[in-house]
């Protein structure tokens, strides 16, 4: 029987129902903001290092979301070339701006950066530059954990340089069940619930808009009629996305 196993899936649970009790107001200005980028023909980026970059990558080009939506990626942040390397460059000042100038971002866009501990410079900075270009920028990190971090070379906590910040209720250090009485917890939370905020924001905005007429929204390629609907997307999309 899973002992600490079910511990775990409890604690994120219980994390979850926390994040639904205390972030609504949040993820309505959010999901707002989104709303008005979509509507004015702007695309919503995704942004994380390290882990955090799967939060872009899980709104991408999948079935069930919105085929606007723009991962920001870029190996020398994520783990792939060296988790090492990555997280010294994460730390690093001045890499974020030419990283974004990259997409020709606009003032009807909309940017969702991610980062647990809220402090490292990248993705601080994405924010910070995101904002000097007039987009919409929301944070999603765990408050807590920003308060306990030391501030890094940024200057500035996510949640300081954002239009909204999305707490995700993660503990600091993010690792939930203790396996040790040294006290080392294993058990991350913050891709589960990361996972859940973007999906969320992007199914009320799907709603919206499809209060209206069908929304941008990719069906699974194994579905019928998949193959032309999705087509239909990707080339109305392709011009502002260089991963279609």
């Amino acid at each position: 029987m899973l002992t600490k196993g079910f511990a775990y899936m409890e604690a994120v649970i219980a994390l979850q129902r926390q994040i639904i009790a205390t972030q609504g107001e949040a993820l309505s200005q959010a999901a707002d903001l989104m709303e008005k980028s979509v509507r004015a023909g702007g695309r919503i980026f995704l942004f994380g290092t390290g882990h955090s970059h799967m939060m872009a990558e899980e709104g991408f080009h999948r079935a069930g979301g919105l085929a606007c939506v723009v991962p920001i990626l870029s190996g020398a942040v994520m783990m792939h070339e060296g988790a090492i390397w990555g997280t010294a460059i994460e730390r690093l000042r001045g890499v974020a701006k030419p990283l974004l100038l990259r997409f020709h971002p606009e003032p009807r866009d909309t940017i969702i950066v991610f980062s647990n501990s809220g402090v490292n410079a990248v993705p601080v900075e994405m924010a910070m530059t995101a904002r000097e270009l007039g987009l919409s920028v929301i944070g999603v990190l765990s408050l807590s954990y920003a308060k306990t971090a030391p501030v890094g070379a940024a200057g500035a906590r996510l949640s300081d340089v954002v239009q909204v910040a999305i707490d995700n209720a993660g503990i600091p250090g993010d690792a939930l069940i203790e396996v040790h009485p040294s006290g080392i917890k294993a058990g991350p939370s913050s891709t589960v619930t990361g996972a859940m905020i973007v999906n969320a924001l992007l199914v009320e905005v799907a709603a919206r808009l499809g209060a209206e007429g069908v929304p941008p929204v990719y069906i699974s390629s194994n579905m019928p009629d998949a193959e032309e609907h999705n087509a239909a997307l990707q080339a109305q999309f392709r011009e502002g996305n260089p991963y279609l």
